[in-house]
């Protein structure tokens, strides 16, 4: 699943390189960075999978890997123009794009090709350098050619003119990465941890990083604005547009009239170009990117099991939670009204009925319009190397087991010295504690949940084993931690103003660092490479479509007053979860912290 290669340092850390004179020296980000757009989604005609971005005036240069295709695309228009007609096989499989002044540069195979721009009719363009395995990127600035190659783990820099490779960075991700470059740094966006990031141009250092609203991002660039400035050294607004081209499969339902059967599932290429909007507070270490206006539908449909008879009956749900992420816009009731209590810090719907009847129909439930953004944390291990201790009521309240975590039996006792070994960073050892994790569970849906031995002895879980199994270790090396979820959007935002219906619940997790604070983490969905290196997209990141429900409390629960030991929820009614997508939103500096 994936190629394996040298896994780079992770949470930022880069690896030691001499810094060439010839590199450019950092420019300072302020406190804030702000990259802004209301631009449209561009959908240029004829091409199948973008693989490289480039801006040339008032246009966008696109490279297609497949057709061989170096397009002009109008961003007003989406009007499309194949530049290199006479030559396309020449760049069939090409990826990565930069124009410098009067040359082109892309990439082939294992090779960096540059030749003068515009094109001509009977160019040919030259081999800069050559790598011992596949590039995927290059971006050029000034006197210096940055080249990025996945199977290599590194990007290289060269001096433009002599050839001669100058130094290397260890690459930000695990993925495949496409490069630009700008004064305010290097940026990358990587095809599987679903994430741009902004580099130091001379160290490589990790600046931020933001996750990006769609999978697949294969290219970047900067289209420049005369609507944005600069205004003070405090802060860094970006003038310019930051445009991501996509690539990938989508599945569709076929009609072939032929066949005895004729709706036929099946794939065709999906590849489009997207502003990316940015807020990214430095001084605090995160940024949001691309949000969206949401709907939730939660319903129960009364319909139970067997005739019973319940007096004095209180049904409890959880609602959507207020975050630095996330925040609610309005919440009323569907079916049946409900009163509003708070339960450690989060909002419940309290339902009440004086009797619910043998048989009875009905519905109760909550529809919520909330604002949900991009997450993502920067923090490395050197920012939290000082945090404090754990205060006693953290440890009382997170560190106990109090949800069937096993953290009493053999199997997880041991599990959990072997996760973390020796470390004593806080950062690191949870790292290490979800990459073991990963190492000993593969995904598989379960009838039921099983208590983390039960899983980590099967060696497959579904995504409340895997957080079982994530809780207790984190929890025996005193990491407090909670359970947070229940339900993602359906990561379709183009699809507006019609309901969409998740195929399953999920839940994952938040872990607390003293003088930080809770920071999220998936429970399984970067669980994607074989005995990894694992993508690091969700450690400490949310993308737009999690939604924050009821941190650290139950779900839903009910009581009342003669409710029989063997009635549950599920013996009661079946419920209903509909999403709408409303409308895109740019992310704003958020007053709001949990």
């Amino acid at each position: 699943m994936g190629n394996k290669k040298k896994a780079p340092r992770p949470l930022g850390l880069v690896e030691a390189a001499p810094v060439s004179p010839l590199l450019p020296d950092a420019v300072g980000l302020g406190r804030e960075f702000r990259c802004k757009s209301r631009c449209n989604t561009l959908r240029p005609i004829g091409v199948y999978a973008l693989a490289g971005l480039a801006v040339d005036g008032a246009d966008l240069l696109a490279v297609d890997q497949v057709r061989g295709y170096l397009v002009r695309i109008d961003p007003r228009t989406n009007n499309t123009t194949i530049l290199n007609s006479r030559h396309v096989e020449a760049w069939i499989g090409a990826v990565g794009l930069a124009i410098w002044r009067n040359t082109v540069w892309f990439a082939k195979g294992q090779a960096v090709f540059c030749g003068g721009w515009p094109l001509s009719p009977d160019q040919e363009p030259a081999c800069f350098a050559r790598l011992p395995y596949p590039v995927d990127g290059v971006a050029v600035w000034e006197s210096t050619v940055y080249v990025s190659c996945q199977k290599s783990g590194y990007i290289h820099v060269f001096e433009r003119s002599t050839g001669k490779l100058v130094t290397r960075f260890a690459q930000p991700g695990v993925g495949r990465e496409n490069l630009t470059v700008t004064a305010t740094g290097l940026w990358v966006c990587d095809r599987t941890e679903q994430t741009v990031y902004c580099l130091d141009r001379a160290t490589g250092e990790i600046q931020f990083s933001a996750l990006t609203p769609f999978a697949s991002p294969t290219g970047i660039a900067f289209y420049p604005t005369a609507d944005e400035q600069t205004t003070s050294s405090q802060e860094a607004i970006c003038d310019a547009i930051c445009y991501v081209s996509y690539a990938d499969e989508e599945p569709y339902v076929r009609d072939d009239p032929n066949s005895d059967f004729p709706y036929q599932l099946t794939f065709r290429d999906r590849t489009f170009i997207h502003p990316l909007n940015l807020h990214c507070n430095l001084e605090e270490h995160y940024s949001l990117s691309n949000g969206y206006l949401v709907e939730l539908s939660y319903v129960e449909e009364l319909l139970p099991l067997e005739a019973v008879a319940l007096n004095g009956l209180e049904w409890r749900i959880a609602l959507p939670s207020d975050t630095l992420r996330q925040r609610v816009r309005q919440v009323e009731a569907i079916g049946h009204p409900f009163a509003i209590e708070e339960q450690e810090g989060q909002r419940v719907a309290v339902f009440k009925f004086d009797q619910l009847q043998p048989h009875q129909g009905g519905l109760l439930g909550w529809r919520a319009i909330v604002e949900m953004y991009g997450l993502k944390y920067y923090l490395s291990p050197a920012d939290v190397e000082d945090a404090p201790a754990l205060s006693p009521k953290m440890q009382q309240r997170y560190l106990l087991d109090d949800d069937e975590l096993a953290m009493d039996t053999p199997i997880i006792r041991q599990a959990a010295k072997v996760a973390a070994g020796t470390e004593t960073n806080v950062l690191r050892k949870m790292l290490k504690i979800r990459n073991y994790v990963y190492d000993r569970l593969s995904y598989s849906i379960q009838t039921h949940i099983d208590t983390p031995d039960i899983a980590l002895a099967r060696g497959t879980g579904s995504c409340g084993e895997y957080l079982g199994l994530l809780l207790a270790l984190a929890r025996l090396n005193g990491i407090a931690c909670r359970t947070i979820g229940r339900y993602k959007c359906p990561p379709h935002p183009e699809i507006r103003n019609l309901p969409l219906e998740p195929d399953f619940n999920h839940v994952w997790l938040e872990f607390y660092v003293p003088g930080v604070g809770w920071l999220p983490m998936e429970s399984n969905v970067d669980d994607v490479i074989d005995s990894g290196p694992y993508p690091n997209r969700f450690f400490m990141g949310l993308s737009w479509y999690h939604m924050e429900i009821g941190k650290g409390i139950s779900f839903e629960k009910i009581k009342a007053l003669d409710k029989p030991d063997h009635v549950s929820l599920g013996d009661l009614a079946i419920n209903h979860i509909r999403f709408r997508i409303l409308d895109e939103l740019i992310p704003q500096a958020s007053s709001t912290s949990d």
